[in-house]
């Protein structure tokens, strides 16, 4: 395996930290700690590249929050000082690793996404089915737990792989160790690094399927992943050689609640979506939370500025719509909509 030049005094640079804190203060400047850091921008980057070089950065703590988007999760957030150190770091590795992935993994990377993900799923069993005139058989997994079932030690040597530098691969461990939900491991929801490494991890069951598996029609989302299959006995066979890989090798098990097969005649749910003979839907699940939502907002406007934040949220919904066959759930929010 050749070497990655990239190198810590890269990822430290002064440059590199200045252009990590434009990337991150993107539509954060109305935060009052990101303004605080930016009051002595000057002073701030200087001290954290002087701490980065003489080895004497440490994370500071995390503060935890829950939010519900739909599901509840527990975020962790670093200081404004580290996620600085965060994105310097992910300006320089992502486009190390992003090569070495395989084209049909959709989260967290540039160019590809939820939309992306659905189209090309929708893509393959139009294929696989030759149009709706063959049967075809949706494997969909879910790994339980996920982002706190990754395993440091595992994370690291996958990473070490590809970089060579010992000062960076110190600065990656301490990045990684800096948070645990069982000993030794987990990776904070949050951190611009863990989308990062999260695909890291799983472009190892991405290779794993694609190269030793040779499946040929395989999605994958975070940790929710499709296979398709002309046999319904060809993918639940399969159900035990992922498990038992994902076990092994990752120290991740599948969540047995999530594992099912499935017929477009069925729908097959992917990422909000469900796909279904010739088009697809929302999700009933998410329909009802956007009528839901909509409608909540829609009760409470007074001002002429709610009102015209109302509309945006109602543009952005639609942005969800256009993506299957939303036209009624479109036209109950609309005429719910009074302007």
């Amino acid at each position: 395996m050749h070497h990655h030049e990239v190198n810590f005094c890269d990822v430290i640079s002064l440059e590199n930290l200045l252009a990590a804190w434009r990337e991150f203060k993107r539509g954060k400047t109305g935060k009052s700690d990101v303004a605080q850091f930016a009051f002595n921008l000057e002073d701030n980057l200087f001290a954290l590249h002087g701490a980065l070089r003489d080895g004497s950065w440490h994370p500071d703590s995390y503060e935890a929050f829950f939010v519900t988007d739909p599901k509840r999760r527990h975020i962790h957030k670093a200081t404004v000082r580290d996620r600085v150190v965060h994105q310097a770091l992910f300006r320089k590795l992502y486009p190390i690793f992003e090569k070495t992935f395989i084209h049909d993994s959709y989260s967290s990377r540039v160019g590809k996404g939820t939309h992306a993900g659905v189209e090309r799923l929708e893509n393959f069993v139009r294929r696989v089915s030759i149009n709706y005139t063959k049967q075809v058989f949706a494997l969909k997994c879910d790994v339980r737990k996920f982002f706190d079932s990754i395993s440091h030690d595992v994370l690291l040597e996958i990473i070490g792989r590809r970089i060579h530098d010992l000062d960076m691969m110190r600065l990656v461990q301490r990045i990684v160790r800096s948070f645990e939900t069982a000993s030794g491991k987990g990776l904070p929801l949050g951190n611009v690094t863990s989308q990062l490494f999260a695909n890291v991890y799983l472009n190892e069951l991405d290779q794993f399927t694609k190269r030793e598996l040779k499946v040929g029609y395989y999605v994958r989302y975070c940790d929710d992943f499709m296979i398709l299959g002309e046999t319904k006995e060809k993918l639940q066979r399969l159900i035990e050689v992922l498990r038992s890989f994902l076990q092994s090798r990752l120290l991740l098990t599948l969540h047995p609640n999530k594992v099912s097969i499935r017929t477009p005649e069925q729908g097959i749910d992917f990422l909000g979506y469900v796909i279904l003979p010739h088009y697809r839907v929302l999700r009933p699940r998410t329909k009802k939370r956007i009528v839901a939502a909509y409608a909540r907002k829609a009760r409470a406007v007074k001002t002429d500025e709610e009102k015209e934040f109302l509309k945006s949220v109602l543009y952005s919904y639609k942005g969800v719509l256009i993506h299957c066959r939303g036209y009624r759930i479109w036209r109950q929010l609309d005429t719910g909509a009074s302007f």
